[in-house]
């Protein structure tokens, strides 16, 4: 006789149905943001989405078109239920952060879950040529508007069911970061302070875990650079975009529930070693 299936182990198609995201940093095709984003579509999510164009305007790889970026999240969106809606908000303002969840909880009633992608780049450099200008915009936005994000988050939240805050880090505490210590510092104190703040927010229901997606293709890449850091990849590729969105995207479900106050490396067997100077 065939054996009986046993169904309680199924796993839930739009894992996120009903649950609403917000997602910070999320204004290009190629960056992780997008690739998460898209990824919370899927899953069944409504998302709402914060980008700054001027900071992308700066780079080397400069601003995406916003609407192709938003328009390719919505073609994710599982059925007409879920919606996406959109802010600007520059970090550095330290008013930024609450006035993004009070948006967000203005379009869409309330949030379950906080990505804290964004980042600034540039405006850094080693021991030596560090100002105190330099420390302080990226301890604002790389560092400080993720905590007041998260308060922000925790203030509104209501106790319901599958609330998720996920940080993003950099590999700092694994290697160095040459040339980017004030990037590295803000960083730093994102992963120091994950169990910290993941054990008060387990008493509002909410987990919160921090991701170190590794050295991830955006574009940022020059072919040199690849020559020169291929040979610590042990799949013969960087990671891309959609490497740590499927891994944050998971995290924020309900099969994540026993998962908090972890910082979780997804770097493909990154090796970091190399002889020193080079």
């Amino acid at each position: 006789m065939e054996a009986m299936r046993n169904s309680s182990l199924d796993r839930e198609p739009f894992p996120l149905r009903g649950r609403i995201a917000l997602v910070t940093g999320v204004s290009r095709r190629a960056g992780i943001g997008y690739a998460i984003g898209c990824r919370l579509a899927a899953y069944g999510a409504s998302v709402f989405v914060h980008h700054f164009r001027p900071h992308d305007q700066q780079q080397a790889w400069g601003a995406d078109d916003l609407g192709a970026v938003l328009a390719g999240i919505r073609s994710h969106l599982w059925d007409d239920s879920a919606r996406i809606a959109d802010i600007q908000a520059d970090f550095a303002d330290p008013a930024a952060p609450q006035a993004v969840v009070d948006a967000a909880v203005a379009e869409f009633g309330h949030l379950d879950i906080l990505i804290c992608n964004h980042a600034s780049s540039g405006s850094d450099g080693p021991l030596g040529d560090l100002s105190a200008a330099d420390l302080d915009s990226h301890w604002a936005v790389d560092a400080r508007s993720c905590l007041l994000l998260a308060q922000a988050f925790a203030n509104q939240h209501d106790g319901r069911a599958g609330g998720a805050v996920v940080f993003m880090t950099s590999g700092q505490h694994l290697g160095p970061l040459p040339g980017e210590v004030a990037y590295g510092t803000a960083k730093a104190a994102l992963e120091g302070i994950t169990v910290t703040l993941a054990d008060q927010l387990a008493d509002a229901g909410i987990r919160l875990n921090t991701v170190n997606p590794g050295p991830v293709n955006t574009g940022y890449l020059a072919p040199e650079m690849w020559e020169q850091l291929a040979p610590m990849f042990p799949f013969g590729r960087l990671g891309e975009p959609d490497d740590p969105a499927r891994l944050i995207s998971w995290l924020v479900t309900d099969e994540a529930r026993w998962i908090t106050g972890q910082v979780i490396n997804s770097e493909g067997g990154f090796g970091r070693w190399r002889p020193h100077g080079t």
